[in-house]
């Protein structure tokens, strides 16, 4: 038994549970390639233990992906020094991106008055469009309104971008955005800075 994310400092999250709020220790932890970086360190010396006579081929192949992790860090940190510091804000009504806004600078807004196992209703909406247009929030990515038609209406009335699909849980396809977890960041932090540019 491996655990991948041995060394990982948890942070906290809400979770729902039968209509009420608890905290629970944050899973997403790979949204921080810091901690990418552990997972793939713990993983290797899980196979090193279990296969000794294939250390060499581990060792190899986790230097390179660890490689790949550090090339691509001080990308993912230029990419959002770019955006200006008021404008690195965003809602999103699914709660994984705790690690990735602390590591990279990004204010996550909990929506007000939605739940993430149920669509939003006019008075949610109206609730939505006064934050929104209160606390200046340039990106919105409601994931669990499946009616486009919402997203656009909160767009016409309060200027702020629709943002795209952003991977959190799971990867794409082999032929999607987001086939690899180095693939998966890249995407991700692409569709958050095009939504939150000032050109854009």
């Amino acid at each position: 038994m491996v655990t991948a994310s041995k060394g990982v400092k948890a942070r906290q999250m809400t979770e729902e549970e039968g209509g009420r709020a608890k905290r629970i220790a944050d899973p997403h932890a790979w949204q921080n390639l810091a901690n990418g970086r552990l997972y793939a360190e713990n993983i290797r010396d899980g196979l090193i233990q279990a296969d000794p006579d294939g250390k060499a081929a581990y060792e190899a192949n986790a230097a390179q992906f660890i490689a790949a992790i550090d090339a691509l860090e001080p990308q993912v940190k230029a990419a959002f020094e770019t955006v200006p510091p008021a404008r690195r804000k965003i809602i999103t009504s699914h709660d994984a991106f705790g690690y990735f806004g602390a590591a990279y600078g990004i204010q996550l807004i909990a929506p007000q008055g939605v739940s993430t196992e149920s669509e939003a209703s006019a008075k949610d909406m109206a609730k939505i469009i006064r934050q929104i247009r209160q606390e200046k929030i340039p990106a919105v990515f409601l994931e669990n309104m499946s009616d486009k038609r919402l997203l656009e209406q909160i767009s016409r009335e309060t200027g702020a971008k629709i943002g795209g699909e952003l991977y959190t849980d799971a990867l794409s396809d082999a032929s999607g955005p987001a086939p690899t977890y180095l693939q998966m960041f890249r995407h991700n932090v692409e569709i958050l800075t095009a939504a939150l540019s000032v050109s854009q």
